[in-house]
């Protein structure tokens, strides 16, 4: 089974998909924290040294290194679907199921998440609120082309949302995988 999370930050993409790995028994790639651990730095420091530019290209490159044939679950940088080159990989790698939450949730998820502003660089000048309802309207129709399935994590638990996506339907889980599950 390859599935692969999209959506837009503090949706729950690495933690739903720590938890579906875990219980699916497969691999689980984070494409922030590859690009990341291959950049020696956080997003925001390559970011601020080295431009949007460079850190999409890594991604990118990350992306395409991603295993294609093996079981595997990926975590997709939020903006990763921005990239045509990405959203055709990302594709190709397995059912993509979009992690989606209103802009209040995704604020205090952020404010929250002590790791975040470091970590995190701002999109734009905006506001957080103001910030993350523009970008998500813009990234919108990129999320819904690549969606299989679409999940709202707004108000619920990790446990909750892994159960949606083990019985979104495209799913096919094998013998084995569907054991680990129950």
């Amino acid at each position: 089974m390859k599935i692969v999370l999209i959506g837009y930050r503090c949706t729950g993409k690495t933690s739903v998909g720590k938890r579906l790995a875990e219980r699916l028994g497969i691999p689980f790639y984070d494409t922030d924290e590859l690009v990341q651990k291959d950049a020696g730095k956080t997003i925001r420091e390559l970011v601020d040294q080295e431009g949007w530019d460079a850190f999409r290209a890594r991604e990118r490159a990350i992306i395409k290194q991603l295993p294609l044939s093996a079981d595997a679950l990926i975590a997709a940088g939020g903006g990763a679907i921005m990239d045509a080159a990405n959203r055709k990989a990302l594709k190709e790698k397995g059912l993509c199921v979009w992690l989606m939450a209103d802009v209040k949730t995704i604020c205090e998820r952020m404010c929250d998440d002590k790791a975040s502003a470091a970590q995190r660089p701002p999109l734009s000048n905006d506001g957080l609120e103001q910030e993350t309802a523009k970008i998500l309207e813009a990234r919108r129709p990129f999320y819904q082309e690549m969606a299989d399935y679409t999940i709202d994590t707004s108000g619920k638990g990790i446990n909750v949302i892994v159960d949606e996506i083990l019985s979104a339907p495209g799913l096919r889980l094998s013998d084995q995988e569907r054991s680990r599950t129950t």
